[in-house]
């Protein structure tokens, strides 16, 4: 059973089968994929440098663009400490750059999230809700957040949180999976959106 599926319980069930089996993944699973990011959206162009210095930690990034292609990977395995994690990789693929945006997750039972440690080596944590949508989709938000300095975790205050929305789906017309993302800032507004879609392909 993977961590997703414990996560969700009995309404895993209610998940469109497409994306059961893609967060059905466990231990030494791999789900990998292809696709394009019709529309990439940047953050403001003065923050464009401190958006810039992000990608050393393949985190966020400034470019936007249209119909960019991308790839998925997901790798589900034990850490020697015995806890499940997964490792999220997605590379965006502009004409001049290739962008990764990397994330680790593992679940908190008792508080029912999914923890995702953000950047490789990690820089920002947070919490996120997972819920399944009335249509089988995946909705899922952003709880509290800490900046990762060193073995330190220093909680964002919530004026300068990144508020993350992710609407996950399968097009059963188009037979292929849809994902929008949003991360905004209260007083930044848009720091980085990407929507388009990408079809399961083998290792």
């Amino acid at each position: 059973m993977s961590i997703y599926q414990k996560l969700l319980g009995d309404s895993f069930e209610n998940l469109h089968p497409k994306l059961q089996e893609r967060y059905s993944f466990q231990k030494d699973g791999v789900f990998q994929g292809k696709g394009t990011m019709t529309d990439i959206r940047g953050a403001r162009r003065w923050m464009y440098p401190f958006l810039l210095l992000l990608t050393r930690w393949k985190f966020i990034f400034p470019e936007s663009g249209k119909h960019i292609p991308f790839e998925i990977k997901n790798v589900a395995y034990k850490r020697p400490d015995g806890m499940e994690e997964v490792k999220w990789e997605r590379m965006f693929y502009f004409p001049q750059v290739t962008r990764r945006f990397h994330a680790f997750m593992t679940i908190d039972p008792a508080r029912k999230v999914v923890k995702d440690y953000l950047g490789e080596p990690h820089l920002f944590y947070s919490d996120l809700l997972f819920t399944v949508t009335s249509e089988g989709g995946l909705s899922i938000s952003s709880g509290s957040q800490k900046l990762i300095v060193g073995k330190m975790e220093i909680p964002i205050p919530s004026m300068f949180k990144g508020n993350v929305e992710v609407a996950e789906g399968f097009d059963d017309q188009l037979q292929v999976y849809t994902i929008e993302v949003k991360i905004t800032n209260r007083l930044l507004g848009n720091l980085m959106t990407y929507k388009g879609y990408f079809t399961e392909v083998d290792g």
